[in-house]
């Protein structure tokens, strides 16, 4: 289990004396494919690493309509900020997203935080982590805001084509796709018809294929940066 912690960045510099500490009171889990690891609203004791497979952290309407906030994927952490709360109770809830299930390790929250009380270095570790992903979030809060659908959707595409190659798989199914991004999944359909329509890419199944990466590029940044003083329309918007 030691070797499985080294996976996360959160774990990655900790020293061989601190990461045994951790493992004594960490549990792997097994998840089958769709099992919820909590829900929303329940205690926080834990946080929890994704070794294999794919987590999804979601609210859910009043309707009961299911919004994914962040996909989670092997070597990421989740639900660690909450160990510095007081009041500790996760604010969405976590499930197997994809095929195959996923294995985590479950790490408890009192235990880490009583190790980061006895190294500053630690401590000054995890809060660049944070900051890290803080700054994740807050990109992310300019591009809903900022840019239109098909923007996100070429962004998205854009990032998870591999350096040096045309087509990759995509991990995740498309009804997730579009809840990540803010779309309907009608609004994702429409938008990858459109780009295919232009030849700039290809959908078929869970395989994209890239025919244009400087068309897709253009696609991804042409809203980023709209001019000040002149409105936003977002025609894609759901």
């Amino acid at each position: 289990m030691m070797i499985d912690l080294k996976q996360g960045l959160l774990f990655s510099r900790l020293n061989e004396e601190q990461l045994e500490r951790i493992t004594l009171s960490s549990t792997r889990l097994e998840l089958e494919e769709g099992e919820v690891l909590f829900e929303q609203d329940s205690p926080a004791e834990s946080f929890y690493l994704v070794t294999s497979g794919m987590m999804k952290l979601y609210r859910l309407s009043a309707g009961g309509e299911e919004k994914i906030i962040e996909i989670v994927s092997q070597g990421q952490t989740f639900a660690e900020a909450l160990m510095f709360l007081e009041i500790k109770r996760f604010p969405v809830s976590a499930a197997v997203l994809g095929h195959g299930g996923a294995t985590l390790i479950e790490v408890d929250a009192l235990a880490f935080s009583e190790m980061l009380r006895g190294s500053m270095d630690t401590c000054f570790m995890v809060m660049a982590d944070m900051s890290q992903r803080l700054r994740g979030l807050i990109r992310e809060i300019d591009d809903l805001s900022l840019q239109s659908a098909t923007c996100r959707v070429a962004d998205y595409m854009l990032h998870c084509l591999p350096e040096g190659q045309t087509s990759f798989h995509l991990d995740i199914p498309k009804h997730a796709l579009a809840s990540r991004l803010s779309v309907k999944p009608e609004t994702l359909s429409r938008i990858i018809k459109t780009l295919s329509n232009l030849h700039i890419l290809k959908v078929t199944g869970s395989q994209v294929e890239v025919f244009d990466p400087e068309g897709l590029a253009v696609k991804a940044g042409v809203c980023k940066f709209p001019c000040e003083g002149q409105g936003y329309r977002d025609e894609d918007s759901v």
